[in-house]
């Protein structure tokens, strides 16, 4: 006799998978698209399932708009945060998610590059629960590059530098990197880079 806690436990696991594919489709989508883009119809057409079954799964657009959010944060902190969590605090560590952020739009993981500002600038001037998430995770991510920017500090290195101008210096020209490579503009990445470097030096040649 098949238990029945059983099968509810595996429907239950199926489910979550079934969740977390489309959540992850719809974050791919959403770094080309947008946000505002995704439709429940079109994500059940390209993942080869019923719009009924997507729509059971969120319940509504704005609700998928969340999952995709959450499951950019995840695959960004899994291709950025996590490997640069090996390197030692400070110094280390911050030019590790420096260039791991580099890489994860030089060679995207995403259609669209990066996410987080694809849905920053789609969403800044608006309200509601998905504005909020965007922010949450962009708060979050200038958190961790202050932490080890003043790890860096307590080392001896970047003397006299305020933690919060240097990580919104380092968030934006990173920004801008991924913003014209997705225009195509071959340089941007090269040029970027050598911003960051100049910013993360102990003596910088130049202001930005």
């Amino acid at each position: 006799m098949v238990d029945a806690t059983q099968i509810s436990d595996q429907r239950l696991i199926k489910g979550a998978r079934a969740r977390a594919t489309i959540a992850r489709h719809a974050a791919d989508v959403a770094s080309a698209e947008g946000l505002t883009g995704l439709s429940l119809g079109k994500l059940a057409t390209d993942l080869g399932v019923s719009k009924s079954g997507v729509a059971t799964l969120f319940g509504s657009k704005e609700n998928l708009q969340l999952a995709a959010v959450q499951a950019a944060r995840e695959v960004f902190i899994e291709h950025v945060v996590t490997p640069a969590r090996s390197e030692p605090a400070g110094m280390p560590r911050l030019r590790a998610l420096v260039d791991r952020w580099f890489d994860y739009i030089g060679e995207p993981v995403m259609p669209g590059g990066c996410f987080r500002v694809a849905t920053t600038v789609e969403f800044d001037s608006r309200t509601g629960p998905v504005r909020d998430a965007i922010d949450a995770d962009r708060r979050d991510w200038f958190t961790l590059l202050e932490r080890e920017i003043r790890r860096a500090q307590e080392d001896g290195h970047l003397a006299g530098r305020d933690a919060h101008s240097l990580a919104f210096q380092l968030d934006a020209v990173v920004a801008a990197a991924n913003t014209g490579a997705r225009i195509g503009d071959e340089t941007a990445l090269a040029t970027a880079r050598a911003i960051v470097d100049d910013l993360l030096a102990e003596t910088p040649t130049s202001s930005v």
